[in-house]
């Protein structure tokens, strides 16, 4: 996913206001995913990564304080940033039960759009920070899966190998045998280059060291 690339979901039951909302946020970077109903929203948010949701409170069916609710009891969406976006009462008692529904922050209509574009601003930039810091250490905790996994064999190979006495080879994890080469091969980044010893040779080989000595 390309971190500088963020969404953010606007749901509201009226098609004119998520146009309205479209066109005031339309900004380079930015995706604006739109839902007309509780369900849709649920939906979108579960197929795809949002960054903010900017939710109506008055809607039929299911109201945004109930979508509020539906998404904290998932673990993919009970992290999204909620902000209210209505037109209903200030009074306080509504406020508070936007925010203990799961509001970050709660605006009235009509909508400031300086404000709001402020606010959305601050979350997607939020967003794009958590996402560099959770790229940064899956990079850095494979990191160290390697280097572990490098010490490991090491470790291995500077310790006592499990070793046939007779041909050499080397006993597996898994029980198998394996030559030599291929163990080491399979563990390090080298290849052999074969060649014959002088005691070899000359066992192997004696005519050709007996000429040798004869004419030496």
């Amino acid at each position: 996913m390309n971190s500088e690339i963020v969404r953010i979901l606007i749901v509201d039951d009226r098609p004119e206001n998520l146009l309205a909302l479209e066109n005031l946020l339309d900004t380079p970077g930015l995706i604006v995913l739109k839902a007309e109903s509780g369900d849709q929203a649920l939906s979108i948010m579960l197929m795809q990564d949002v960054a903010l949701v900017l939710l109506d409170v008055q809607m039929p069916e299911m109201d945004g304080f109930e979508v509020a609710e539906l998404m904290r009891l998932n673990s993919r969406t009970k992290s999204i940033p909620i902000i209210f976006i209505t037109a209903i009462s200030k009074e306080q008692k509504y406020v508070f039960k936007g925010y203990k529904s799961g509001a970050v922050d709660y605006l009235f209509k009509p909508v400031n759009p300086d404000i709001l574009i402020s606010k959305v601003n601050v979350f997607c930039d939020l967003y794009r920070q958590r996402f560099l810091i959770l790229s940064q250490k899956a990079y850095i905790e494979k990191q160290n899966r390697e280097l572990k996994k490098q010490l490991d064999e090491i470790h291995i190979l500077e310790g006592m190998l499990p070793i046939c006495s007779n041909c050499k080879k080397v006993r597996e994890d898994d029980g198998s045998w394996s030559s030599l080469d291929d163990y080491v091969r399979s563990r390090c980044d080298v290849e052999f280059s074969h060649s014959l010893c002088t005691d070899c040779a000359r066992k192997l080989y004696p005519e050709s060291f007996s000429r040798e000595d004869s004419n030496g």
